[in-house]
């Protein structure tokens, strides 16, 4: 008869779930033959996912002075694949400091994760940097390496959430939560006892996990007694993680590879994880159907539905996985079929293990992870619906989040309440179930703040109503702003980037600043801005005489143009209002526009590119400033009149060929 390896760990434990067996490092210790029978029978077990059983023989082993790169490594991961993170440190610190060489550095990242559960997070990312010093291209320290102040963020995202422990928590394993329509909450529970109890106590010494529900109190944040779900949802083996369709009378789950009572398992024996649907008739849930996309050889799991009931989120280790376990969807259709399974792609899934996804009815997916920087074991993100799927994943920040795990977040946005579980201290069991009361919106994208005072220059008045405008280097308006009634205002900027910030008023000129902005979350730049009255620009007199470059007397910033382009830039807007503010004080004023080019391209293309150029400055002068048409004329000279040695293929910078790329505005009559 075929011994089946029937993986509790995978379903019970969300800390083993999807985990990867790596390559085995080669023994260096020296056992003997009673020492190498043992070693064996505990591989057995450990390659079943039996840790426990493993574990012990490993510990006795060690403790009896042997070692060796393998015994360390398996000794580690038998706590590590269990969620004892804090009892694998001393092992991955054996094992890296004694058997440096050759080392898998997935060996590394379990050991950052383990030392991050006991907050030694200077020490987590000193190895981090090791793991990225080898690995390179892994998103997981490319992530680290980019959010080395992530300590920084969480702090900041964090205190916007009360937590409150539930009473329906038991001294073993309660977590995934689920709403459905009928104000409760179902969830996972090993509460209850089975004639398999023997067995699972001597793998993993909890009980398999069955299907309740618990009516919602009054209050919101607590829980009635929870019962069994009716009818063939609960059997022998494994139940978990549901999702419910909005009139409540379909339910999908997780369950072990269990269809029409016969077991099912992979190539190697081992019973891995399947979703299911059912169907509620007369308050009993029937007419269970196995998900097409489910395997015997992968494991598809935790499933969130839409709240249109059109997509079905799910965890799985499926071919076209980015990792250990990667996030997914599939379209739930109309005729009760389903459409091909698609990756949630690299801003959500990394080398490590993404699962648990929770899909708002705002359509924002919350996740647990241990790929994505944060505290320690699988730490909480959410990601907002973007055009082409989600934004990049955010921490959600303590209370939520600890050293711990923390995984299977639901939230009511109606009511700001919600669920979700871990295995911190303080808890009944293995792990708990908390309700929460989010009280602050989470910061969900990379922003900046630009603030300040808009002041008249001459009596250093506040300026009421003056509009403030955030451009791209594209001139792109992105964000806009009216200054109060004491001239103050305050704009968002998206991180690192370039922009620039236009400040106008009626009977002012308009002013505009550079800003080049960081990649520090929520920082405030203090902006007062300044404006000069048109009457004022030249109340100060200068002389003006026929043949003077307007740029030069009014000291004007160059106009410049980009490479191969004829728009008229943000910056060079401000400089033209300048122009235009001249003209309205001489009224008699004439001026020709002359436009050059740099020596890049052909001659004849800079001479088209400076017709170009001078029509553009010419039509902005005569429609934003209502001058008349007949004050002003144009001339195009190309690359014929450079200003320094940039010709041809003499080698210049940028800059260089900028300075070439100008506008000179000549007195033609006053």
């Amino acid at each position: 008869m075929k011994k089946h390896s029937l993986s509790y760990t995978q379903i019970y434990s969300r800390r083993t779930f999807f985990s990867l067996c790596f390559a085995l490092l080669v023994s260096s210790g020296l056992f003997s033959q009673d020492q190498n029978k043992l070693l064996e029978k505990a591989d057995q077990s450990f390659n079943s996912f039996a840790y426990i059983d493993a574990r012990a023989i490993y510990l006795d082993v060690a403790q009896k002075g042997y070692s060796s790169a393998d015994l360390y490594a398996r000794l580690a991961d038998s706590y590590y694949f269990t969620g004892d993170l804090e009892d694998s440190v001393t092992w991955y610190e054996r094992l890296i400091n004694t058997y440096p060489q050759d080392l898998n550095p997935e060996y590394l990242f379990r050991y950052a994760q383990s030392l991050k559960s006991v907050e030694s997070y200077s020490e987590a990312d000193k190895v981090m940097d090791q793991f990225y010093e080898i690995t390179g291209n892994d998103k997981r320290a490319k992530s680290f390496i980019e959010k080395r102040n992530y300590l920084d963020f969480i702090e900041l995202q964090s205190g916007k959430f009360d937590i409150f422990p539930l009473n329906i928590n038991s001294k073993n394993s309660e977590y995934a939560p689920s709403f459905n329509n009928n104000n409760q909450i179902v969830f996972a529970s090993s509460r209850s006892k089975n004639t398999n109890e023997s067995k699972l106590h001597k793998w993993t010494q909890m009980p398999f996990l069955d299907i309740f529900s618990s009516e919602i109190e009054a209050d919101q944040i607590t829980l009635k007694k929870p019962v069994k779900l009716k009818g063939k949802i609960n059997t022998k083996f494994h139940e978990s993680s549901t999702t419910f369709s909005k009139d409540g009378k379909t339910m999908y789950f997780s369950r072990n590879n269990y269809t029409n009572k016969k077991l099912g398992t992979n190539k190697k024996g081992v019973v891995l994880l399947k979703l299911y649907k059912a169907t509620l008739k007369d308050g009993i849930w029937s007419n269970i159907t196995e998900l097409p996309f489910s395997s015997n050889e992968y494991s598809v799991s935790h499933p969130s539905l839409s709240a249109d009931g059109t997509k079905l989120y799910f965890a799985s280790d499926m071919p076209g996985s980015l990792g250990q376990s990667d996030l997914f969807v599939v379209d739930v259709l109309r005729n009760g079929k389903y459409g091909e399974p698609k990756n949630l792609g690299n801003k959500i899934n990394t080398e490590g293990r993404e699962t648990f996804p929770y899909i708002s009815d705002g359509g924002s997916l919350y996740f647990s992870s241990d790929g994505h920087v944060g505290l320690g074991g699988l730490d909480i993100f959410v990601a907002v619906p973007e055009d082409f799927g989600f934004s990049s994943a955010f921490n959600v920040g303590k209370p939520i989040n600890s050293s711990k795990d923390d995984f299977t977040f639901i939230l009511n946005e109606d009511t700001n309440v919600g669920y979700f579980a871990s295995n911190r201290r303080g808890g009944k069991g293995n792990d708990d179930i908390y309700s929460f009361k989010q009280t602050q919106e989470l910061i969900t994208s990379c922003m900046q703040y630009v603030e300040g005072i808009i002041l008249d220059s001459a009596t250093n008045e506040p300026i009421f109503r003056a509009d403030v405008t955030v451009k791209d280097m594209a001139g792109n308006t992105i964000y806009e702003a009216v200054s109060d009634i004491k001239g103050a205002y305050k704009i968002q900027v998206p991180c690192n980037s370039e922009y620039t910030i236009r400040a106008t008023s009626d009977t002012y000129n308009p002013r505009e600043i550079p800003l080049e902005t960081t990649d520090t979350f929520e920082y405030v730049y203090e902006l007062p801005i300044s404006l000069i009255k048109e009457e004022d620009l030249l109340s100060t007199t200068v002389e003006i005489n026929v043949g003077d470059d307007l740029s030069k007397v009014l000291q004007l910033k160059p106009i410049y143009f980009s490479l191969d382009t004829s728009e008229i830039t943000p910056s060079a807007e401000v400089e033209l209002q300048k122009i235009i503010s001249t003209m309205r004080k001489y009224p008699d004023m004439k001026i020709e526009v002359r436009s050059h080019t740099d020596s890049r391209s052909s001659y004849w293309y800079n001479k088209r590119l400076s017709v170009k150029r001078m029509r553009a400055t010419v039509k902005y002068i005569v429609e934003e400033g209502d001058i008349y048409w007949r004050r002003i004329r144009g001339k195009a000279y190309g690359e014929r009149r450079l200003i320094n040695k940039c010709k041809n293929d003499v080698p210049c910078t940028e800059e260089e060929h900028q300075e070439n790329r100008r506008s000179e505005f000549i007195v033609k009559k006053k």
